[in-house]
């Protein structure tokens, strides 16, 4: 993002840093409201335009310009929580939030040669693993920002209350309602040297095309869901029961040459899939005890940015 100089004075606005040092901060809760690096990214650069159409003295008589910036991305993603639902309907297949690598794997260099800011990097924890996020697409877009606020931002009732236009005691029962949808939808968590194991037990059947491996991988109920985007094939709706995942996984073993690596996805461990030294798919897994619950594979390109090549182990 070019960075504006302060208007009539021609040298840069001395409180500059402060205000832009606010900007990892708000990438990371635009993407956790969005579950989106891209769309993050343009509400970010939404909130800076708007601090910088402000005059100087509109911009001095604001006490807290860090508060400011939140409270305006936070609005930002609740417009765009609002329309997503009409997105989402209009979306080819099944949409799943995009994937992110480990920040020592965040490839440092956009096609066309433009480096990544480093404050676009999100920091990877609990908040952020695929199935978190999953389930924060069922809330309403009232009810994801108050519990994202409070939650995990550790922002006050009385401040959430300000951003969502809502009552602090509506903004507590938001974010009770929230919790509520996260417990009854998480199992308890396996250690991830754990899930590691099981996430590689399956690379390796599945590269072996053995299906009584797999299918011994996984959960009865286990489901699968692709994101194409329609810009690549990929199933359009959720493959379930484990025999059918493995049946289908054991197919695209046998279609394509794939090289699966495995990676760090939303901080947990994954797979990804790569041709001709391309990443063409992000795995992440959901893992409740010794089987695998969930599978998501993300395939549409728009959402592998940073993934795109990647180191070759």
């Amino acid at each position: 993002m070019t960075t504006p100089s302060e208007p009539g004075h021609g040298r840069l606005d001395p409180s500059l840093s402060a205000i832009m040092s606010e900007r990892r901060q708000l990438i990371n809760l635009a993407y956790r409201l969005l579950g989106s690096l891209a769309d993050a990214e343009d509400v970010v650069q939404e909130t800076y335009t708007r601090w910088y159409a402000m005059s100087r003295e509109q911009q001095d008589a604001i006490e807290s310009p860090g508060g400011w910036l939140t409270t305006v991305a936070s609005r930002v993603c609740l417009d765009l929580l609002g329309s997503a639902r009409a997105r989402r309907e209009r979306y080819v297949g099944e949409w799943i939030p995009e994937p992110l690598p480990d920040r020592t794997e965040w490839i440092s260099v956009r096609p066309g040669g433009t480096a990544v800011d480093p404050a676009e990097r999100v920091t990877l924890d609990e908040s952020i693993n695929m199935a978190f996020l999953v389930v924060l697409e069922s809330m309403t877009p009232a009810e994801r920002v108050a519990f994202i606020l409070h939650d995990v931002f550790c922002h006050s009732f009385a401040e959430v209350a300000e951003i969502v236009g809502r009552t602090p005691a509506a903004c507590r029962q938001l974010a009770s309602s929230a919790r509520r949808r996260i417990r009854t939808s998480q199992a308890p968590a396996t250690p991830a040297a754990r899930q590691a194991g099981i996430v590689r037990d399956f690379k390796q059947a599945w590269q072996a095309k053995d299906i009584a491996t797999l299918i011994s991988l996984l959960d009865p109920d286990a489901t699968a869901i692709a994101d194409g985007g329609g810009l690549v094939s990929a199933v359009l709706r959720p493959i379930e029961g484990r025999e059918q995942i493995a049946r289908y996984a054991v197919e695209i073993a046998g279609r394509t040459e794939l090289m699966i690596l495995e990676r760090t996805v939303n901080g947990q461990p994954g797979l990804i899939a790569q041709q001709d030294g391309v990443t063409v798919m992000v795995m992440a897994f959901d893992v409740a005890g010794d089987l695998i619950k969930h599978i998501w594979a993300v395939r549409n390109p728009e959402k592998l940015r940073p993934w795109t090549v990647g180191p070759q182990h």
